[in-house]
Parts: C-alpha cells; structure tokens; sequence
C-alpha cells in the first residue's frame, strides 16, 4: 500500500472501534485478499496497546476470504507464549478460540532456531559504517524467520514509544529484532548502547532505526503495518495503516507529544515501578531506561517489582557471568568481552547507566537498586543494588518532587527527561 491512512484522536480522546474498523475497511479491501495467505505479527505480553482490538478487526474485515491468517508472536529474545497467553495478548476467550477463531494458527518467533530462520543477506561493512557514523565497519548477516516468505502478505500491528536502542518502537522493529535473527539483533543493540540510551531514547532518525530500516527493505514481502499509539490513560490516541517505513514515521511524531513528560529538574530518588507485564530484569530494565534521562548524579533509581524473581531466563547465566556495568567497563576491556552475546552487553549497559571506567575503576554517574525477589547476594553478584520489597511503602515516596523525589507508578513507557539536558543526555549543559 503506497498511501498513509491515519485515524488520531483529539487530546485525551480515543480512536473508536468503528473508527478501527473504518481503517482495516481502506487500507485491506476484502477483495483484496481472496484466497490469500495472511501472516499478522504481534508484539508479546511486554506492550501495552489493544492488540486484540486490531487482530479481531482484522479478522472480521478479511479472514473469511483468505486461504489463510495466521499469528506470529515477534518475541525478539523473549520467552515463547503459551496458547492461553497468546489468547489473552488478543484478548479472545478460549471458548472463541476453538470457535471463530479456530482456523487462526499461532506461532512463537523463535530466534535461537536456525531451522526457523533464513538468511536474506548481508549489509556490507562500507554501509554499515555509513549507516553508524563510522562507528563500527563490520559486514552485518540479515537472518528472518522464513515464515514471512510463505505467505502472500505480511501484516504488522503494533504500538509506538519511545525506546531506548532504536530511539522509537514500532514499523521494522517488529522485523528486527521481533522476528530476527540473533546476529542482526546482536549488532545493533550494542549499537545503541555505544551511543548510550540518553542519546537514543526519543529520538527518531538514530543510528540503529536506520540499520532496522535497511535490514527491512532486505525483506522482499508484501508489507502492511498498523502502528498505535496509545497514552498513558490506556486510550489509543492514534492509528496510522501503511508501509512500516511511512506508518511508523507519522506515528513516532504522535507518540513523541504524548509519551515524554519533561521536568525542570533531576531527581536524586526514583521509585519506578515495573508493571506485571514485566516479569523479568530483561525487561524490567526499561523503569530505568525510561527514567535515567532525569537520574540526577549521586541518585538512585529503584527499581520496584516484587514480582519478579528472574534476571532473564533466555539470557540469565551470561548476566550473572558479566554482571552489569557501564558502556567503557566493557569498551575498554573488549577482548575480553566480544565473545559475549552483545544484546546482553547491551541490555547490561543500559540497566547500568552512563558511567565511567579508568585504570580498573568503574564509577557510575548514579545507582541502579533492585527491589525484587532476586536474593540481596544475587543483587550484589551482578553489580547491581539490593533493597527488600517489603520495606518499600509506595505512598512514602508520593508528592515529594519539590524534595527532589520522584514516584513513577506504571514505569517502563513514558520517557522523562529534562528541559535543559546536561550534554550527556544530549543537551548543552
């Protein structure tokens, strides 16, 4: 589809299930689609957004005329879904399932299984260092799950925020890493942790969104992409049906009025805490990376999930080995850590926050605190700080900015920064 069709609602209102339907009815004309394969990839439990909205739109308006329409989960690292949890990222009963949905196959993008994937290329080092500004020269391999070829058309439906390695979620993010290979997703989160999540988190056109844009045009498949945008009070605000390229591009300028809440100054205590859908550090971590922007020097940043008592079980083994540290901790003693998964170094990095490492030191600008069920020792093994859960009121930390006190209730999506950032948050100060 060459058009952009766009459905926004006004400030603090809400795009319409009719007004969902309207959209599906342009952008996938039933006629369109007789006798077709559709694949529809969905993000997993870890975004906020009505997915199930989107998919039983999508399924009324077209389904009874395809050949067939099947769901891929774009998990990226994380852990397969279960048929019950994939029913409830759709938000259809089980007793629907078996009923009118019960020619919809579910799949789990599975990005350690070879047999799964196929390579579709190479982005050669000349362009990869065009790509990055000249930080790094290195030919990329382009591996997707091979589902995407078996079908006629490709759909993509998922929400935009602001994010820390490609600087906005959404459009080919749903490719790569959503149901990318590991090589691919390896390179470019270390390259967002090189650049630092201050210097990427709610910016558009970054390195890395344009190595996920290249890698996307490798994906020679007929695309559709249905972005949201959904604020804070849960309303989807915006729906924009295109290309990748072009959906999220308008999207990404909603979400960037929406979801980024500016303070006139740093917070020497943060309380961020995790909602349920994060149920691990791996993706806990974004109560930090959501929120370092407006960590002042010397702070804490406590991250708040007594309901998590994993680091990471795809990834867990190599945190504990590695721990968490700065960006330089492991820049500077490369040989030694190059052998590692990058993501995980990445997503190392970016709990960690910006820091420093010199002549064997490591000092970090401020303090990243677990208050989770991982045990005080676990904490201390990983480089990261312990509080018990237990003695954390929340309402203790409520009301208390002036003091320099910051309560985030449902952290992890709204991105906070400063009016006038220091200059390694990208300001002038």
């Amino acid at each position: 589809m060459n058009k952009t069709i766009s459905q926004i609602a006004p400030a603090g209102g809400s795009v319409t299930p009719q007004q969902v339907a309207e959209v599906m009815a342009q952008a996938c004309p039933a006629k369109d689609y007789r006798n077709k394969k559709v694949l529809l990839i969905v993000p997993d439990g870890t975004r906020t957004a009505p997915v199930g909205l989107l998919f039983q739109s999508l399924h009324r308006q077209i389904a009874s005329v395809t050949k067939s329409f099947d769901v891929l989960v774009a998990l990226g690292t994380h852990q397969p879904m279960s048929e019950a949890a994939i029913c409830k990222r759709l938000e259809i009963s089980e007793t629907e399932r078996r009923a009118a949905y019960g020619q919809v196959r579910f799949f789990n993008h599975a990005w350690n299984n070879s047999e799964a994937l196929t390579k579709i290329g190479v982005i050669p080092a000349a362009e990869i260092s065009e790509l990055t500004n000249g930080l790094f020269a290195m030919d990329v391999p382009v591996e997707i799950n091979r589902l995407v070829f078996e079908y006629d058309q490709v759909m993509i439906i998922g929400p935009v925020f602001p994010h820390e390695v490609v600087g906005f979620s959404g459009g080919n993010k749903y490719l790569f890493p959503g149901v990318g290979g590991p090589e691919i997703l390896n390179f470019f989160h270390w390259l967002g942790a090189v650049v630092t999540n201050p210097m990427i988190i709610g910016n558009k056109w970054t390195p890395v969104r344009k190595v996920v844009d290249r890698a996307g045009a490798m994906v020679k498949a007929d695309k559709l992409c249905f972005c949201m945008v959904v604020d804070p009070s849960k309303n989807l605000s915006a729906l924009v049906a295109g290309s990748p390229e072009s959906a999220w591009d308008a999207a990404s300028e909603v979400s960037r009025k929406i979801h980024i809440t500016y303070k006139d100054r740093p917070f020497h205590t943060i309380l961020s805490c995790a909602p349920e859908m994060y149920d691990e550090v791996w993706t806990a971590g974004k109560c930090m990376y959501k929120l370092e922007p407006v960590l002042a020097d010397g702070g804490e940043l406590i991250i708040y999930a007594p309901h998590i008592s994993e680091i990471c079980v795809s990834h867990g083994k190599v945190i504990e080995e590695i721990g968490y540290h700065c960006r330089d901790y492991f820049l500077k003693q490369w040989d030694k850590f190059k052998h590692y998964p990058w993501g995980v170094l990445a997503h190392s990095a970016h709990v960690w926050g910006i820091g420093t490492y010199e002549n064997g030191v490591e000092k970090g600008r401020a303090k990243v605190t677990l208050a989770t069920q991982i045990p005080e020792a676990k904490c201390r093994q990983i480089n990261l700080g312990y509080r018990d859960p237990g003695s954390i009121r929340i309402e203790d930390y409520a009301d208390r900015e002036g003091e320099g006190v910051l309560l985030v209730r449902k952290a992890g999506e709204m991105l906070y920064h400063l009016k006038n950032p220091p200059k390694w948050a990208g300001g002038n100060g």
